[in-house]
């Protein structure tokens, strides 16, 4: 009998390697890792796919602004965040 053992994994997996990382970095990170219950590896392959995620949204974002047949609110950031506010205090 002939076990995969690539159906276990999502996609292809490579290592990374850091060097020149400062021992008070490293500290810090493999504590932070140990107060969320997890090791140094889990809790960078967090940060990883975290970051790529947000590097993910930021792409999106950009093309979306760019999109001039996107509809436009005609306020600006300031008038947004006082209607949310208000609406928060009627609640």
């Amino acid at each position: 009998m002939r076990i995969c053992m690539h159906a276990a994994y999502p996609a292809r997996m490579v290592a990374l390697q850091i060097r020149d990382v400062p021992d008070d970095v490293r500290d810090l990170l493999a504590e932070e890792a140990k107060r969320r219950g997890t090791s140094l590896q889990g809790y960078l392959l967090d940060v990883l796919e975290r970051e790529a995620a947000n590097a993910h949204n930021r792409r999106w974002l950009e093309k979306h602004r760019s999109d001039s047949t996107r509809p436009r609110s005609g306020m600006g950031a300031d008038e947004i965040v006082a209607v949310i506010r208000e609406a928060r205090e009627r609640r």
